[in-house]
């Protein structure tokens, strides 16, 4: 039985040099400023959650992931674990509290309460006239905006490990996640890369919100993921960011198999992937859990086949 059950990730935390330089990166990815300090800037999306994305100034660096408890009770209970810190008066905006926990690679796991959430951003779209419902627009022209356009939420958080069963086994043991879709070698005892969802019964909730993968015996991040309002704003800002010319594109447009999400990744001027995502499946507790060979999951829906520089990336 897992110690806890989280609802969903928070943020991640990186280092950078040059905060200016990161700012600037995630302002044209979508992201809005909510505060900086000399050695900190936050973000956030349009959505309530006070921020998403953390850049702590230093060398380049995955620092680690945060995600949400249920409540106070749980953070108790994190405590109890071995390496565990006790329960932390947050001294970051927003305030809360959290327990900080290590995973098997040394990279730090945040689990966090009662963070200030903020009034939602109004981000107009226009609806689709399409399938069964032709007249959602009726009358109205169809005017995307030319990007960048507003990020909702984090959605996910891509680790690459050397040891992924034990990587996985402690997210699962300890955080409660579920697996959506496990990718084996040979046999289902042979896991090389894991798709987990977050456990919250029969509310539904996305495909994945921690994917862990053997990419070389190197540990670190491989990507965060951003949900943005829809699929348009993905092409949008596909566009806004190959125009400005300044960004490595990582992969996309394309579609996903396992999630189902409309993808587009970019790396941020010291190489950490962030990825724009639209329309992904959501699953609940009986949704159940399923087994792929990389073959037959890691491919594209539509779209072109992943690059090896993004199957590569790890920024420890």
């Amino acid at each position: 039985m897992a110690v806890i059950k989280i609802t969903d990730i928070a943020y991640g935390r990186l280092r950078a040099p040059d905060l200016d330089v990161m700012e600037e990166f995630l302002t044209h990815f979508g992201l809005v400023k909510v505060e900086r300090t000399n050695n900190v800037l936050y973000m956030r999306g349009s959505g309530a959650a006070h921020h998403i994305h953390i850049t702590e100034k230093g060398d380049p660096k995955f620092v680690g992931a945060a995600f949400y408890a249920r409540n106070f009770d749980d953070l108790k209970k994190l405590t109890r674990l071995p390496g565990a810190s006790g329960i932390e008066t947050m001294d970051e905006p927003g305030g809360g509290k959290r327990v900080r926990l290590k995973e098997p690679n040394g990279f730090q796991i945040e689990v966090v309460h009662g963070i200030r959430n903020l009034k939602q951003l109004n981000v107009k779209r226009d609806p689709t006239n399409s399938g069964e419902e032709p007249l959602r627009r009726a009358g109205k022209l169809m005017r995307p905006s030319k990007g960048p356009t507003a990020v909702k939420k984090i959605g996910h958080c891509v680790m690459a490990s050397p040891k992924v069963k034990e990587t996985v086994r402690w997210f699962r043991d300890t955080l409660g996640l579920i697996r959506s879709h496990d990718l084996y070698v040979g046999t289902r005892n042979n896991v090389i890369g894991s798709f987990n969802r977050a456990d919250r019964g029969n509310i539904y909730v996305d495909h994945h919100v921690f994917f862990c993968m053997n990419q070389g015996p190197v540990a670190g991040l491989n990507h965060f993921s951003f949900e943005v309002p829809d699929i348009d704003a993905v092409f949008v800002d596909h566009q806004y960011l190959t125009g400005l010319n300044k960004y490595e594109h990582m992969w996309g447009v394309g579609r996903h198999l396992l999630g189902s999400q409309v993808y587009d990744y970019w790396a941020d001027p010291w190489g950490r992937v962030h990825e724009h995502w639209a329309d992904s499946d959501r699953l609940n507790v009986k949704s159940g859990s399923h087994f792929w060979t990389p073959e037959e999951g890691l491919v594209s829906q539509w779209g072109e086949p992943p690059p090896e520089k993004l199957m590569h990336r790890v920024c420890p």
